[in-house]
C-alpha cells in the first residue's frame, strides 16, 4: 500500500500530508493485530501483530490539521475450528493473518501502518510472512518478520519446530517491535514502551503446538499466547497485538485467535482533537501531554 514515509533517524519534521493546512506532529504507536494459529494440527506459533512507535526520539507523524482521518486498528486473526479433524497429522486449516493498523484520509491512501501478525500454517508448509512471522513444522522457511520493510523493524521472524518428547511441538511465532525476538518453541517476546507513561510490552509471539499431550510452551511477552498442551490453542491479548497459541492434534485443537491491536497519538496539550467512537478515549500524560488511545477503528478529528 503506498507509504508517505517510514522511520528513520534523519528528519525532526517527520512526514505528512502538508497542503497549506495547519501541521501538526504527533508520536505515535501503531500496533497491528496478532495472527491465529493453525487448527488441528500440533502446529507452529502464530506471529505478534508489527509494532511501530517514534517514542523516544523517532521520526514522529506530521498531518494536517483542520482534518478527520480515519483510524484502523488491525484485528487479530480469527482462530479456525478443529471439530471434524482427524485425531493425528492434523489438516490444512491455517490460521489467519492479524488485521494492519493503519491511519489515512482515504482509503487506499495510508499515511502510516503496522503490519498483521502471520498465521500458523500445518506442519510442512512454509511459515507466514507479517508484521511478525509464524514459527514452523517440518518446513525450513519460518515465517519472516518486518513485512511492511521498516527501518527500525516492526518485528521479528518465526522458529522452527522441534521433536520434544513426549510428542513433536511447532515453533513459536515471532515478536512485534524493533526489539522482537525469536525464541524457540515458545512464543517471541514483543517489544516495550513508555509512550503511555507506563511501559507496556506489545506483540508477543504465539507458541507452538504439541503433536500429543505435554507440557505447555509459554507465549512471548506482550500478550503472546502459550500453547495448549494438546487441547484448543489460548487466544492472543486483545489490545497487546498478541499471536495466537498453538492447538492440539486432535478434534478439540482449535488454533488459538489473535489479540486486537492499539493505536495511540501523543500530542502537546495545544493542540484539540476529538476521537469517535466512545470506546476510543483522550486522556493528561503525565508529562502533560494529551493521549488519544484507539482501542478500536474509528475517527480522529485534528484542529
Amino acid at each position: 500500500m503506498p507509504l508517505i514515509g517510514s522511520f528513520g533517524s534523519a528528519s525532526g519534521r517527520g512526514f505528512g500530508r502538508g497542503g497549506g493546512k495547519p501541521l501538526r506532529i504527533f508520536d505515535i504507536l501503531f500496533v497491528a493485530g496478532g495472527g491465529a494459529a493453525c487448527a488441528a494440527c500440533h502446529g507452529p506459533g502464530s506471529g505478534g501483530g508489527g509494532m511501530r512507535t517514534s517514542w523516544p526520539g523517532g521520526t514522529q507523524l506530521e498531518i494536517d490539521g483542520k482534518t478527520t482521518y480515519t483510524v484502523t486498528v488491525g484485528a487479530g486473526g480469527a482462530g479456525q475450528s478443529a471439530a471434524g479433524g482427524p485425531p493425528i497429522h492434523g489438516i490444512n486449516r491455517p490460521g489467519n493473518p492479524g488485521g494492519n493498523s493503519e491511519i489515512y484520509l482515504s482509503a487506499p491512501n495510508v499515511l502510516y501502518y503496522s503490519t498483521g501478525g502471520g498465521g500458523g500454517n500445518p506442519p510442512g508448509a512454509a511459515g507466514d510472512p507479517g508484521g511478525a512471522g509464524s514459527g514452523t513444522y517440518y518446513s525450513s522457511i519460518v515465517g519472516a518478520g518486518n513485512a511492511g520493510g521498516f527501518s527500525p523493524p516492526e518485528g521479528s521472524p518465526g522458529s522452527h519446530g522441534q521433536p520434544i518428547s513426549p510428542g513433536n511441538v511447532g515453533g513459536g511465532g515471532g515478536g512485534g517491535g524493533a526489539s522482537g525476538n525469536t525464541r524457540g518453541l515458545g512464543g517471541g517476546n514483543g517489544t516495550s514502551t513508555d509512550i503511555s507513561g507506563s511501559s507496556i510490552t506489545y506483540g508477543g509471539g504465539g507458541a507452538g503446538g504439541w503433536y500429543a499431550n505435554g507440557s505447555s510452551q509459554p507465549g512471548g511477552s506482550g500478550g503472546g499466547a502459550p500453547s495448549s498442551g494438546g487441547g484448543a490453542g489460548p487466544p492472543g491479548t486483545n489490545g497487546l497485538g498478541g499471536g495466537g497459541g498453538g492447538g492440539g492434534p486432535g478434534p478439540t485443537g482449535d488454533g488459538g485467535s489473535g489479540g486486537s491491536g492499539r493505536v495511540i497519538f501523543r500530542y502537546p496539550s495545544a493542540f484539540s482533537t476529538t476521537v469517535a467512537p466512545g470506546t476510543n478515549t483522550i486522556t493528561d500524560h503525565p508529562g502533560g501531554d494529551k493521549l488519544a488511545t484507539f482501542n478500536v477503528s474509528g475517527t480522529l478529528s485534528v484542529d
